[in-house]
C-alpha cells in the first residue's frame, strides 16, 4: 500500500451541504477503488492564484489516503469529470 495526497479545489458558489456532499463522493471513490481515507485537511475559502471559470475563490480539501498503485488513477478519473470541482492533484508521498 502506498501513500497518496490528492487536493481538490471545489467551487465557491457551492452550499455547505453540497460541498460536504461532494467530499463524501471523493471519498467514497477512494475506498471505492480499495483506499482507505486516513486523514482530511480542511483549508476553507482561499483565492486562487488565476481566474478559473470565471471564479477568484474556491474551497480547498486535502485527503490523505492509502491505497495500491491503481487507486489513484481510478479516483482521478472520477474527480475529472464531477462538475463542482475546479482543480485536483494526486501526489505520491514518500516516506
Amino acid at each position: 500500500m502506498n501513500k497518496y495526497e490528492l487536493a481538490v479545489v471545489l467551487s465557491a458558489k457551492l452550499e455547505d451541504d453540497e460541498r460536504t456532499a461532494a467530499l463524501e463522493k471523493v471519498k467514497g471513490y477512494i475506498t471505492r477503488f480499495g483506499g482507505t481515507v486516513t486523514d482530511v485537511d480542511e483549508w476553507g475559502k482561499k483565492k486562487l492564484a488565476y481566474e478559473i471559470q470565471k471564479m477568484k475563490e474556491g474551497f480547498y480539501y486535502f485527503i490523505h489516503f492509502e491505497g495500491d498503485s491503481n487507486c489513484p488513477n481510478e479516483v482521478e478519473a472520477h474527480v475529472r469529470i464531477m462538475e463542482s470541482v475546479i482543480r485536483y492533484l494526486c501526489v505520491r508521498q514518500d516516506a
